[in-house]
């Protein structure tokens, strides 16, 4: 299967012919290209899923196979830095969802992008980002991970402030950069612990389950908590800044700037869930060296989940509420790995988690890519200057309708399936937990009714700028179709035989307590969204003046970013960075300063004694000699 390596090489090439032709390149023709080589990528995804999943089970379990490896460095016996391709059920289903939502999203954005200034740029950047994201799912290693994992931040940076002459945009991808930075520390720390102890970078190695390997770090502490658990807690600290977890979460809202068809593929499907990657990728060391870790990782993505839930409950860009949607989203992939264990009903919630990874990939795309047809014909991302718009635009609307219902978790929608199971796997594991679970995927019902109502049915507003709204072109409308067909029927797929945590079969059995729970409590969510907002009337409003300042607080997203600017500017900057900015200048300077001014002063009084005149050195040389000699006398 060494054809797996043009998976990656493909976006790397179209990246680079686009970007170094730039604009000597027709806008039509750098679209083609780019979604042209997506395309084969796609392809080659697909046959790669096809044979793997057909031919890589030996003893009823799928094997890890590496067509291609390449050692780049060497630095001891055993540890050394590869680049290769590793292929098992979790990177083989990545590869199937980055190229199929890219796909879409490079179709689709050959109508929502057109005529653009620097369209030729802006599909350079989706290829770079496209294949940064396919190496960092088939690395061979943490370091290969960590190398693909920071040009992920980078792509992300470029496409998030690709309209780089609006203030915001450039805010926000500053924001995303270095907000994901920090996050990134604690990664780069966790892997050179880890390496350091283990003595390599090899996944092979790490989540064998050899529990030897461990074990010169098992006498190690500090603050109470093993050098182990540290190290682990590091690594999904750089997990939990790619994938916006509480309090990390700050950049996704704001990364919204960006084009709406960048939302879809960085924060939608692919970028945001390589936190998610990594702690399954890591899985078995966290659950068998650090369950405690475990632990604080379904706790985070529990609070995560609520946090985000409630503010998407208040806000009014519609891209803004599905952005919270997916920090709540992925909360839940977290809990659902948090709760998890190895093989057979306890590891229920990682395949849950890979699941919901899997459909929630489709229809957030879908919802996204329906905001922006949306946008596209209202010139506004406010819910204020929408409403009826399902009279002008009956394909955006059946299909976003089918995508509310899936993330709603309704069945036969593929939403219900994979959630379902994590809120099994979550009762199992505390009802307590459970219970937290079930509200969130209640409240995550109503935000997204409340949306589609607000959008596409309501009072109709009398639309500016000329014209009346209409369907988006059949260039952007046939990917949303494509993903809404994904979307309900993605969820008969038998994923347990393909995707479980030990790697052989785990046959999906619904809790039917669990699945009438939460589908009575989506249904009542819904009829609550429909009774608020399926026509205009005042009790929305009402009930925001009834608690103001509880409204206000989650509109403003609990103060968080109010809270990281104070930090930052007035603890930060003025308590730490001005500090040291002052001693920089007047200490470190200062001391440089003056031992230049001594060295010039002392330079302009002995620079009598260099005159060039030979009589003057024969006298100097004279009376040096005799004063040694009276010195020498004495």
């Amino acid at each position: 299967m060494e054809y797996t390596l043009l998976i990656l090489l493909l976006p790397l090439f179209t990246f680079l012919f686009t970007g170094l032709a730039g604009n000597k390149l027709k806008p039509t023709a750098a679209g083609i290209i780019g979604t042209g080589s997506l395309a084969l990528s796609a392809a080659l995804s697909y046959i790669t899923a096809w044979q793997y999943f057909t031919t890589a089970k030996t003893g009823g379990v799928y094997q890890k196979l590496i067509p291609f490896n390449h050692e780049w460095l060497r630095l001891t016996d055993t540890l050394h830095i590869d680049l290769g391709v590793l292929l098992d059920p979790i990177s083989v289903m990545m590869l199937v969802v980055i190229t199929t939502v890219s796909l879409m999203v490079h179709v689709y954005s050959l109508g929502y992008m057109k005529g653009e200034h620097g369209f030729q740029r802006y599909y350079a950047f989706l290829s770079l980002f496209t294949f940064s994201m396919l190496g960092l799912v088939v690395a061979t290693n943490i370091f290969q991970m960590y190398i693909f994992w920071e040009l992920v931040g980078v792509s992300s940076y470029l496409l998030i402030g690709f309209y780089y002459t609006k203030p915001e945009a450039v805010s926000a991808s500053k924001k995303a950069f270095i907000v994901t930075r920090f996050a990134d520390l604690g990664f780069l720390i966790g892997i050179l612990l880890l390496s350091f102890y283990t003595g390599t970078f090899d996944f092979g190695l790490l989540t064998s389950g050899n529990h030897a390997l461990f074990a010169s770090a098992g006498g190690a502490s500090f603050l109470g908590a093993s050098v182990i658990s540290w190290t682990m807690a590091l690594i999904f600290m750089g997990g939990a800044g790619k994938s916006a977890m509480f309090p990390l979460h700050i950049w996704l809202p704001d990364a919204m700037e960006g084009p709406t068809p960048v939302s879809a593929l960085i924060h939608a499907a692919t970028m945001v869930v390589a936190g998610v990657f990594l702690v399954a990728r890591l899985f078995p060391i966290y659950y068998i060296e650090t369950p405690e870790v475990l632990v604080m990782i379904a706790i985070v993505g529990a609070a995560t989940s609520l946090y985000a839930a409630v503010v998407a409950c208040v806000q009014t860009d519609i891209k803004r509420v599905l952005a919270f949607s997916t920090i709540s989203q992925i909360g839940f992939m977290m809990v659902g790995l948090g709760v998890s264990g190895l093989g057979g009903h306890e590891g229920t919630g990682y395949m849950a988690s890979m699941f919901h990874l899997f459909t929630h990939a489709m229809f957030k795309a879908l919802l996204f890519l329906g905001a922006g047809a949306i946008i596209h014909a209202v010139h506004s991302n406010e819910m204020s200057q929408m409403g009826g718009l399902r009279k002008y635009m009956p394909f955006t609307h059946i299909t976003f309708a089918i995508a509310c219902l899936a993330i709603a978790g309704i069945p036969p929608f593929s939403g219900f399936f994979s959630k379902d199971e994590i809120l099994a796997a979550t009762f199992h594991f505390s009802p307590w937990l459970g219970a937290v679970m079930s509200f969130i995927a209640g409240l995550t019902a109503f935000y997204m009714f409340r949306l589609y109502y607000n959008i596409f049915w309501g009072k109709t507003p009398s639309y500016e700028h000329g014209h009346t709204p209409h369907e988006a072109p059949k260039v952007m409308t046939l990917p949303l179709i494509f993903l809404a067909v994904v979307t309900i029927f993605a969820g008969f797929v038998p994923f347990g035989k393909f995707v479980s945590s030990d790697g052989a079969d785990y046959i999906i059995h619904l809790d039917l307590k669990v699945a009438v729970t939460s589908v009575v409590i989506a249904v009542a969510a819904i009829l609550i969204a429909t009774r608020l907002y399926g026509r205009f009337n005042p009790v929305p409003d009402k009930m925001a003046a009834a608690a103001p300042k509880l409204y206000k607080a989650a509109s403003r997203r609990f103060y968080l970013d109010e809270l990281y600017m104070f930090i930052t500017k007035r603890i930060i900057f003025n308590c730490i960075s001005r500090p040291l900015a002052w001693f920089d200048r007047h200490v470190v300077d200062g001391t440089m300063n003056a031992v230049a001014h001594i060295t010039e002063k002392t330079s302009f009084a002995i620079r009598g004694w260099q005159t060039g005149q030979l009589q003057l050195y024969a006298l100097l040389t004279l009376v040096g000699a005799l004063v040694i000699v009276l010195l020498v006398l004495l």
